[in-house]
């Protein structure tokens, strides 16, 4: 009988200490540290016997190594395949992350009943049944996935070993256990040494594994920050559960750029890929309404244009209330300031309510114009034009400054069919036959005489 043995671990960033006390001394964090069983016995394999014959790695010369590219697994969705750089890479280990009820499942089951690869879908949450059912509602079938439901790490590689699938798929890595240590599922040790296991399991036979991932209150992935280390690729999976619009960004991405993102569409057949989101995230509306105004932003190198909207009126209150839903709070209170000292607008006194529509988050700053558009057409009940948009920084001095690959953005919104793009004056954009035209400004008073005379 192996002595059972305890140690402490930090739930925050999983550091080991060998007795409990009050604050982490690695991530500083209080009442974090708990008592997990653990045991240590020999190093196992990912499969269920040793192979006695396996070969060790050897050292190679860094001019011996093949550095051919490998094919990617064409995932049969364009948007993930975007995210991810090409395509599923052999060997790799994707990590997805999202809020509960986001979508996590359903996006890989229909990505998995879609690919045209033996697929291992491993359930630890809902039943075969369950599974069934949805795939049903996603009205999607094949003959290449296989759906297993397991927790215990030891009987899902005995059935790998079985079945040698292409593509292996986890739902989720919380509530995998392994035999070889006696905390329960969920647990720092536990995570750790499940994803040891499928790692050593994915480099061994070049077989990607997809895994999901809980998240915490806070939006980090569930366990230990090592979790995120140890694994290829992070995706994390937004997006209001209110609206309809989800968003697929990579946080880390060893084989590609972490830019690039991936909207769907929820509908109650599955997820849909959005490959135009500017018409989609764009009212379509008959009517001039006052506190809009078209931003073109730039999401990695993908250009899209969102509508902006904002509410401008007297506060009832003592103090004017400033609200933001897609937008960064202290940046509105930048650009009303510069309002206020800058343009000589009084919007002290005033409640400034922003939103950006789709339900969507930006950090482009290029949206800065666009913004104090919005905001100060509403103040002044004046609508703007439907065919113009903006794309250009704000500073504290008032000034209009340039931003990045400006040129993506005045295509894109040639594309949309809009008729004026206004920009920084300062902006290098080449001399070629555009079907739009460029208005080009330097300080917010030239802002509001072209658009308010």
């Amino acid at each position: 009988m192996v002595k059972v043995k305890t140690a402490f671990f930090c739930q925050n960033c999983g550091t080991q200490f060998a007795k409990w006390q009050g604050q982490c001394t690695s991530c500083k964090e209080w009442n974090t540290i708990t008592e997990e069983i653990i045991e240590k016995p020999e190093k196992h394999s990912w499969k269920s016997t040793d192979s006695l014959n396996s070969k060790a790695s050897k050292p190679l010369k860094i001019n011996e190594i093949d550095t051919s590219v490998e094919q990617r697994l064409d995932t049969k969705n364009t948007e993930l395949n975007r995210v991810l750089g090409g395509g599923i890479v052999p060997g790799s280990l994707i990590l997805l992350g999202g809020e509960p009820g986001i979508g996590k499942s359903t996006l890989l089951l229909q990505i998995a009943l879609q690919m045209p690869y033996k697929l291992l879908y491993v359930s630890g949450e809902e039943s075969q049944k369950q599974i069934k059912m949805r795939a049903e509602r996603i009205q999607s079938t094949t003959d290449n996935c296989y759906i297993l439901t397991e927790t215990k790490t030891q009987n899902i590689f005995r059935q790998i070993e079985e079945l040698q699938p292409e593509i292996v798929v986890v739902d989720s890595i919380q509530t995998l256990h392994s035999d070889y240590i006696e905390s329960s599922a969920g647990s720092i040790s536990q995570i750790k040494e499940c994803t040891t296991e499928l790692i050593k399991y994915a480099k061994e036979t070049a077989t990607p594994v997809l895994l999901i991932g809980h998240i915490t209150k806070d939006g980090n992935i569930a366990g230990p920050k090592i979790l995120e280390h140890m694994v290829d690729t992070v995706l994390q999976f937004e997006g209001d559960r209110n609206h309809i619009y989800r968003i697929l960004r990579a946080n880390k991405n060893r084989f590609g750029s972490t830019d690039e993102i991936g909207i769907y569409e929820m509908r109650s057949e599955g997820l849909r890929e959005v490959s135009n989101p500017s018409e989609v995230l764009i009212s379509k509306s008959d009517e001039n309404l006052s506190g809009t105004a078209i931003a073109a932003t730039v999401e990695g190198i993908r250009p899209l244009l969102i509508e902006i909207q904002a509410l401008v009126s007297t506060a009832v209150y003592g103090t004017p209330q400033r609200t933001t839903t897609g937008y960064n709070a202290k940046r509105l209170n930048m650009i009303l300031a510069v309002l206020e000292k800058r343009a000589g607008f009084r919007l002290g006194a005033k409640d400034v309510y922003l939103n950006i529509t789709g339900g969507i988050t930006v950090d482009d700053p290029a949206i800065d114009l666009a913004v104090v558009a919005a905001i100060l057409s509403s103040n002044e009940d004046i609508p703007i034009q439907k065919n113009i948009c903006f794309a250009a920084e704000v500073g504290l001095a008032g000034e209009i400054r340039p931003v990045a690959r400006v040129e993506q953005r005045i295509l894109e919104a040639e594309k949309l069919g809009f008729a004026t793009i206004m920009v920084s004056k300062y902006c290098k954009i080449p001399k070629i036959d555009k079907g739009i035209s460029i208005v080009k400004v330097s300080k917010i008073e030239e802002v509001v005489s072209h658009l308010f005379g």
